[in-house]
């Protein structure tokens, strides 16, 4: 027979397929077997569209539809028990008649956190918790921060030359490779937004899109904080949600909003919560390295993706960030770019 943690882990393949449009819910994958035929599967496909359950449960077909009422359904997350944007899916697996169901992790949302389980166990069904656990507790880091610890998934990134520069004196120095490029872009569609400061967004002039991936763009985020920004940068061009967080006004401008922070608190503070009053669950940093180090310097960060150039030297340049409480957890090359993924230890 087939162990519960390889349909968990078919949950979990599942869950996947919903990175980047899904936020700010979780991924959740959901599998249907019928005496070790997996009859139904299914995954939470959008933000505000049918959960991994119903999906699941819509995909058995019609000669199989006699079998649901003596199946087991897998879900790697607690099955929502209220009413948000669609029907409470603990409901519909009462209502097929479904006796057994393996869950990987409790759902840490107030309105679900044990509820759903709750609800299925009074009616009788059969409830099995912690499948896999620490893996669908991973899988939605981003979400379970988000609730657990009331503020975004912070994740850290910058290129670097061999010798530990960020950037040149001079005009701006390319430090990675295309292909480097490509995975940047695939890690900004995986995040509901993406940050920089004054002088990255002055000097560079980045659109901090993820027009060299297929997936969503990020909310673009810049610090200015006293708007000096010239309104002919890319950032401005309204052709993607972009919030400026500055000292000055609190406006809405359509896809150009303006949210106003004080002066006499922590910047990075402040922008941390107004992510999280923003219901904006995960962050990039981009740049530059005063803002990094001040993340890391107040210890508000996840993870950090370090891009080293190891043919690149720059002299006279600006030093990059140095992290604090780190643990390298992987590496990879890319032709001269070497990929180091720390977590916060």
């Amino acid at each position: 027979m087939t162990s519960p943690e390889s349909y968990m882990h078919r949950c979990l393949d599942l869950a996947r397929l919903g990175a980047g449009h899904v936020a700010p819910n979780p991924m959740v994958g959901a599998v249907l077997v019928y005496e070790d035929r997996i009859i139904g599967e299914g995954y939470h496909q959008q933000f505000g569209k049918a959960h991994a359950e119903v999906n699941c449960i819509t995909s058995v077909r019609e000669a199989d539809k006699p079998l649901i009422p003596r199946a087991t359904i897998y879900v790697s997350l607690e099955p929502c028990a209220h009413h948000g944007k669609t029907p409470p899916c603990a409901d519909l697996i009462l209502a097929m008649g479904i006796p057994r169901v393996v869950i990987g992790c409790r759902d840490p949302f107030p309105q679900v956190n044990g509820k759903g389980i709750e609800k299925l166990q009074a009616a009788g069904v059969e409830v099995t918790l912690g499948v896999l656990e620490s893996d669908c507790v991973a899988l939605n880091k981003r979400f379970f921060t988000f609730h657990t610890r009331h503020r975004p998934y912070i994740v850290l990134k910058w290129a670097q030359s061999a010798n530990g520069m960020i950037a040149g004196p001079g005009p701006r120095t390319f430090i990675t490779n295309e292909y480097t490029n490509h995975l940047v872009h695939k890690w900004r569609s995986e995040e509901a937004s993406i940050l920089v400061g004054t002088t990255t967004a002055l000097a560079d002039d980045p659109a901090l899109t993820a027009r060299l991936w297929t997936g969503p763009d990020p909310i673009r985020l810049v610090v200015d904080k006293e708007l000096r920004l010239p309104k002919n940068l890319r950032l401005f061009d309204k052709e993607v949600k972009t919030i400026v967080f500055n000292n000055i006004s609190h406006r809405d401008e359509g896809p150009l909003q303006y949210y106003q922070l004080s002066t006499d608190s922590s910047l990075i503070h402040q922008i941390v919560l107004a992510l999280h009053h923003l219901k904006i669950d995960s962050v990039l940093v981009e740049g530059g390295a005063r803002l990094l180090q001040s993340f890391v310097d107040e210890d508000y960060w996840d993870e950090a993706r370090v891009i080293t150039n190891g043919e690149l030297e720059i002299p006279a340049g600006l030093p990059a960030p140095q992290l604090k409480n780190a643990r390298l957890r992987s590496h990879e090359s890319l032709f001269a770019d070497t990929i180091r993924y720390y977590d916060h230890d």
